[in-house]
């Protein structure tokens, strides 16, 4: 199987056989099964004391619930492409949580340098930091993971891979690693399409979010 390491500093900056059985639905206990525990729990929480009615009484926030129409499998090799899809999304959104995070946090205090020699210098730790810390994790992904990784860092940071590397790092590099991406046929510029193309992975991680799956 492909590894993604080849490929891990550009995100850094920045089947089986057909079964004729009756069609197989996916519900709750179906995704527990195929998709081992949670990564969130369901969360609830106090936030305070509300007046209702002339008396107080507390008040608990609780995470969204979301209700989706049961998915419909042809048949069992569809079912496990999907679940598939759904474990690669358990083990990959967590680390695109994580790389949304330390970028917005890096890229806050980086425009926040007026000296271009302090922005350099804090790139350069920057790079340094991002690259000690994911290296390791990146090289357990497979190809498909880090592909998913490209598209999850867009629906996480408002903005394409490629276009982060081309803001602060300039357009050379970007086209730079955004070709060497293409090599192992990924690409930096890959877009995150809740509505069409990745509809199913928009479903998955609202799930994982609200600790349903």
């Amino acid at each position: 199987m492909k590894k993604f390491f080849p490929i891990v500093i550009i995100l850094l900056m920045a089947s089986g056989t057909r079964a004729a059985a009756q069609p197989l639905m996916d519900t709750v206990e179906n995704a527990y099964l195929n998709t081992g525990g949670k990564i969130f729990s369901h969360r609830m929480g106090f936030a305070g004391i509300v007046e209702w009615d002339g008396e107080e009484i507390p008040w608990y926030e609780i995470a969204t619930v979301y209700i989706f129409p049961p998915l419909v499998f042809s048949n069992a090799a569809e079912a496990r492409r999907y679940y598939q899809i759904a474990n690669n999304i358990k083990k990959v959104y967590p680390i695109a949580v994580q790389i949304s995070y330390d970028v917005k946090h890096h890229i806050a205090h980086l425009d926040s340098l007026e000296e271009k020699k302090d922005r350099d210098t804090y790139m350069k730790a920057m790079e340094k930091e991002l690259k000690k810390k994911y290296t390791p994790v990146c090289k357990k992904l497979t190809l498909t993971q880090g592909k998913l990784l490209i598209k999850l860092i867009d629906r996480q940071c408002d903005q394409t891979a490629f276009k982060l590397v081309r803001s602060y790092m300039g357009s050379f590099k970007a086209t730079f690693y955004n070709t060497f991406a293409s090599i192992f046929g990924a690409s930096l510029k890959k877009q995150y399409d809740p509505e069409v193309d990745d509809r199913l992975t928009e479903r998955c991680i609202l799930l994982i979010e609200s600790g349903q799956m």
